[in-house]
């Protein structure tokens, strides 16, 4: 157990509203086609913004709603799948649009593409229960329709842009919030099964051989969905073993809103009943790394939950790889 808390949490979403009938029509789809397979009515896009500016917004919200200010933060955590430039960090950047005391606070992303949220929180929570830190941010801002490939329209429809963050601290003294657990686990035999294979040394952009496709998000859904599938029951009862809960003692569970497939994997087979589930996918797509804690900010302004509740934040990514996180919130 860490005595940390999720001391405030806070989102952005930008004005632009696209619809399943716009895309359809965009993709020569069939009317109703993206809602009847992907469970998303609409989602965000960009208009403007950038990498940087929505994840700053959200931050300061989450400033806000923790009480504190940003002269506190002594540690940010960008948490995405794609940052705003290759270099520097993006959270480097946060840090500077923030109006954060230059030289105060440590500045470092990671990328475990959609559970980046989720590991950015392990590193944080221990960080933190070592004393090495007093004050995390953590921000996943996401704009995944810039590498959308049009010629997977079924993974193309999927994407909505989305920023959140979140202030991380230890616990108040006689105060309930803790992480109880976190686990995380690979399966690399699906390296290949979700890829943007642009961008790296392997195929550099400098490189006349490298095309503009190797640039585009590339997934093969139905493999995905097959290996989580097969993986996410045994994932699920080593955690549960380890934590020592069971999963009737969740309050909310807050899963990655990868498509009405996935999140209906969590109710139809592993032991999770409609009412203990967020779900935010109809209305948001998936956002990809911010996708959790953009569900967790929404859940919290709705009163789904509230302190002193049990939750569980979970998803899968590219690699393959499977994240959750019990806490008490």
């Amino acid at each position: 157990m860490l005595p940390i808390t999720i001391a405030g949490i806070g989102h952005y979403l930008p004005s632009r509203v696209v619809t399943s009938n716009e895309l359809e029509a965009a993709f020569g789809l069939e009317p109703g086609w993206i809602e009847r397979v992907t469970g998303i009515r609409e989602r965000r896009y960009v208009n403007d913004e950038t990498t940087v500016g929505m994840a700053v917004i959200a931050a300061q919200r989450a400033i806000s709603a923790a009480g504190c200010s940003v002269g506190d933060i002594d540690l940010i955590i960008g948490a995405s799948s794609a940052p705003q430039q290759v270099i520097p960090c993006t959270a480097a950047f946060v840090q500077r649009a923030l109006g954060a005391p230059d030289g105060h606070s440590a500045c470092f992303d990671v990328n475990a593409t959609c559970i980046s949220f989720l590991v950015a929180l392990q590193q944080a929570a221990h960080l933190i229960g070592a004393g090495a830190y007093r004050t995390a941010l953590i921000f996943s801002s996401e704009i995944g329709t810039r590498s959308r490939s049009t010629s997977e329209p079924e993974s193309a429809v999927l994407f909505g842009d989305a920023a959140a963050a979140a202030i991380i601290t230890r616990t108040p003294a006689n105060a309930a919030s803790a992480i109880w657990g976190s686990k995380m686990v690979t399966f690399s035999s699906g390296a290949e099964l979700t890829q943007l294979v642009g961008g790296g040394t392997l195929h550099h952009p400098n490189d006349p051989r490298t095309t503009p496709d190797m640039n585009e998000f590339q997934m093969r859904g139905p493999a995905v969905f097959r290996m989580a599938a097969r993986t996410l029951g045994p994932f699920l009862d080593s955690f549960f073993d380890d934590l020592g809960w069971d999963r009737r003692d969740i309050d909310l569970l807050v899963p990655h809103q990868a498509s009405s497939h996935g999140v209906g994997l969590l109710t139809a087979r592993l032991g999770f009943t409609p009412a203990q589930m967020y779900l935010n996918l109809a209305e948001r797509g998936n956002c990809i790394a911010a996708s959790i804690p953009l569900a967790l900010s929404e859940a919290l302004a709705q009163k789904r939950a509230r302190r002193g509740d049990r939750l569980l934040l979970l998803g899968t990514g590219a690699g393959m790889s499977i994240c959750a996180v019990g806490l008490t919130y």
